[in-house]
Formats: C-alpha cells, structure tokens, sequence
C-alpha cells in the first residue's frame, strides 16, 4: 500500500466552543499538520478587520505547534456599494496571506438574483488574490453552489486563474434534505475541484444534520474520494465536522477521521 500525498487537514470547527489557542493544540494532538480557520467562540480569529498584531499571532501559535493555518473561511459581502464590498474582501485576502494561508474558503451566495452581483465583485477579488498568491475556492453552501451544475456555472462565469471550487459532500445532502447525493452529483466536478471537504451527514424524520463523524452517515467516503482520486485531484482535504461536542470524546473522532480517511486515500494511491 502507498503513502497518500494529499494534506489532510481539520477544520477548527470541532472545537469551536474553545478559544483559538486551545483549539489548535487539540488539533495538533490528534495528529493534523494542517488546521483550517473557522469561527471560534463566536468570533473569526482572522478576518477582513483582524489587525496585523493579531493576525501573527495566529500564525505563530500554529507554527509553535507544528501547524500550517492553510486555509481561511469567508464570505464576499453582497451588500453596499462594489467598491466598498471588494476592499473588504481584499483585506481578508491579505489577512489570509499574512497568517500563511494559501485558499480562502468563500462560502458562495444564498440568493440567485445576487448572481451578477457575485460574480462581478469575485472577479475584482480573485485578480487580487492572484497577485499575492492566494487561491479563493467556492464552497457548497446552498444557492448558487448547490450542485455541481450551479458551481461549474459559477466557476466559469468568474473565469479567473485564483478562482477555484471546492466540494463539500455533506452540504450537498444537508441542504438537499438528502434528496441529492454527492456519489451521482461529483462525478460531473471532480476534474474542477481543487479543495475538498470531510463531512458527512445524516437525515432523520427530514431533518438533516452535519454533526456527524465520517463514516457514521449517509456519504459513501471510498466512493467520492475515488472520484476524486479518479480525477487526479491533488488535495488539500480539510475535516469540518464530527459527531461528538465534548471533549476528549471529540479528540478522538478528530483521530479516526484523520485515519479513516488517510486509510481511503492509501488504498487508492
């Protein structure tokens, strides 16, 4: 069996309820080289207004802990003037870059008659971005990256080189109630993708839910990993979600979700 090359990351969503600190040392223990920055205690620990100070101190916690802050979530604020909305999103790009992160995960657009809005505002952004070397990946998140036609729509009407898509298996069932399943909908996307997502999730009496440990739900992980290995997807995959919220239970789904997937993937390889 190979060694897989593709970086698997966690999300700091798992431990959102701790501060940054504690969040990345629970995550370098259970055995990540990569962590992804989400909210923390209800705040960003990077965003468009995080100040430079802040911003290296980040940093510099992840790398005491053997950690690359790889990657960023945001959204590309569709409200206001497109002026104000892009130098917004240009100080997140550059906060993100600061703090070592190559991609920038953009949570999309909820409401389809904001399309021409977005597009246009990710166009200026992702110019930006490639000019200091950040790549901005669309995420799954309902709206118009729903599905994979909503995203290659997306992704071909920015037509930017910074610009890429990410897929997220357990979006595609949450916001679909399970009425669409990631197996029959990658296969369309998985040569355009360029970051994924590790989250599973389940549906029960019609209510959906992502607070689920992989494995333990309704997404087939060996059968969307071969697609993207199929693909010659390169990686980065990050983990955003398990199933437990209390700790040290939640250390160890983090752990066999890092395992679990490194076992698909070299299998694959």
């Amino acid at each position: 069996m190979q060694k897989s090359h593709i970086a698997i990351g966690a999300t700091t969503r798992p431990c959102n309820r701790l501060t940054i600190d504690d969040a990345l040392k629970h995550i370098a223990s259970a055995g990540y080289k990569h962590v992804a920055l989400f909210r923390n205690q209800g705040g960003m620990p990077v965003d468009a207004d995080t100040s430079p100070e802040a911003v290296d101190r980040v940093r510099r916690m992840a790398e005491d802990l053997g950690l690359t802050p790889s990657l960023v979530i945001g959204s590309l604020p569709l409200d206001g003037e497109d002026t104000d909305a892009v130098d917004r999103y240009r100080r997140l790009l550059d906060n993100a870059a600061r703090v070592g992160a190559q991609w920038v995960l953009d949570c999309g657009c909820m409401n389809d008659t904001l399309r021409p809005v977005y597009v246009r505002r990710m166009q200026a952004a992702a110019q930006h971005a490639e000019q200091i070397g950040v790549r901005i990946t669309l995420k799954p998140h309902g709206g118009l990256g729903l599905t994979a036609e909503g995203l290659l729509e997306t992704w071909r009407a920015v037509g930017e080189e910074a610009f890429t898509l990410c897929y997220d298996p357990g979006n595609i069932l949450y916001y679909t109630a399970g009425e669409l399943h990631p197996e029959d909908d990658l296969p369309k996307i998985a040569p355009h993708i360029a970051v994924g997502i590790i989250k599973d999730c389940k549906v029960e009496n019609g209510k959906p839910s992502v607070q689920v440990t992989a494995g333990d739900g309704l997404v087939d992980f060996p059968c969307v990993l071969r697609a993207l290995h199929e693909a010659e997807f390169a990686g980065p995959l990050y983990v955003e979600c398990v199933g437990s919220t209390d700790f040290p239970a939640v250390d160890r789904d983090l752990a066999f979700t890092l395992g679990y997937v490194r076992g698909i993937l070299e299998a694959l390889a």
